[in-house]
């Protein structure tokens, strides 16, 4: 947002009706519904040189201000007993396997009291006392992320200049990184790369898209690794590395291919997969009978998508340094299910 205040946005007949709060998510680029509210909620905008409610309705002819940024309470990431998966460590980095379900770190907007508990940082601050203080006081050590709702590996340096030649690695693109994603359908081709550029979705703030003009550069590759056809319907098990990192890269990816990855409803996947009744299925395929009955469902809770391998150059000594972990319980469980339903 500009630097400079007041920004004055006048409201035309095609705004007229609109909440203000969405008026102000559509004017202004790159800002969260949240942070709108913060706005409106400490009177930092105007409407006709008056304090309004986010759910006013506008009309045309209007003037709304916004007149300064939003004022955050200090915050700093606090250490708290959770539990960790190290999978190695030394003095300059250690790499993580992280859970789904767990924020990599507090979002700015947050208070201490809300969204700074239980992320991966507050975890790295209890187990290792000091980090790099290159990424500021929310992100301490984090070198790169990982979404909430993705599993795996993760690299997290000590120091700051750890920290800082891991970050000249990513940005030459010389970590290697390796995915594990269930998508819906048949993938068209066995392998292939995705190019398409990223911007965030001028409607729905919190995705992604390759839809509009002007995103940052994405490159994608992906190989199927298995095909399933089952009674929950068809996927592929694909195996996808990047060469970039951007929000959401490999789920907004996918997705543009109509192949959204299993769990991600925010992408197009359903919430459940159903069990379908498929006549002639078991007989084309010698099941008799069906393993799973028709009706029956899946639900995953979190997106199929892993972080499995992970190769970089150690910081200090320059070694190679290759780490993989598999699938965790859950979505192994997953394709444990789908395959009850798929021919022997």
């Amino acid at each position: 947002m500009s630097e400079h205040f007041p920004v004055i946005f006048h409201v035309t007949f095609e705004d007229e009706g609109g909440r203000l709060d969405q008026f102000l998510i559509e004017k202004i680029a790159d800002v969260s519904r949240a942070r709108v509210q913060q706005l409106i909620e400490q009177q930092l905008v105007l409407v006709n040189e008056k304090p309004a409610r986010a759910s006013l309705r506008l009309r045309a002819g209007e003037q709304v201000s916004v007149l300064g940024p939003v004022r955050l309470e200090p915050l700093r990431a606090i250490p708290e007993d959770i539990p960790l998966d190290v999978v190695y460590e030394d003095d300059d980095l250690a790499v993580i396997d992280k859970p789904a379900g767990m924020m990599v770190h507090a979002g700015a907007g947050a208070s201490e009291h809300a969204r700074n508990r239980g992320t991966l940082v507050n975890a790295l601050l209890h187990r290792f006392g000091r980090l790099s203080t290159v990424g500021g006081e929310l992100r301490p050590g984090i070198v790169h992320r990982l979404d909430k709702e993705t599993s795996g590996l993760m690299v997290v340096a000590k120091n700051d200049l750890a920290h800082r030649k891991l970050a000249a690695q990513f940005a030459r693109r010389e970590v290697k990184k390796t995915y594990l994603a269930l998508v819906h359908g048949w993938v068209k081709t066995d392998r292939g790369t995705i190019q398409a550029s990223i911007s965030r979705d001028s409607v729905h703030r919190v995705r992604m898209t390759t839809r509009r003009s002007g995103g940052r550069e994405a490159i994608t590759h992906y190989v199927v690794r298995k095909r399933l056809d089952s009674l929950f319907g068809k996927f592929s098990l694909v195996e996808v590395k990047i060469d970039t990192g951007r929000t959401h890269q490999i789920r907004v990816h996918m997705a543009s291919l109509h192949h959204p990855v299993v769990g991600d409803s925010l992408y197009g996947a359903p919430r459940e997969v159903k069990a379908l009744s498929r006549p002639g299925f078991a007989k084309a395929h010698s099941m008799h009978p069906p393993a799973i009955p028709a009706g029956q469902t899946i639900s995953l809770g979190r997106n199929f998508l892993h972080a499995a391998a992970l190769e970089l150059q150690h910081p200090r000594t320059g070694e190679k340094l290759s780490f993989a972990r598999g699938l965790p319980a859950e979505l192994e469980q997953v394709l444990a299910r789908i395959g009850q339903g798929v021919a022997p």
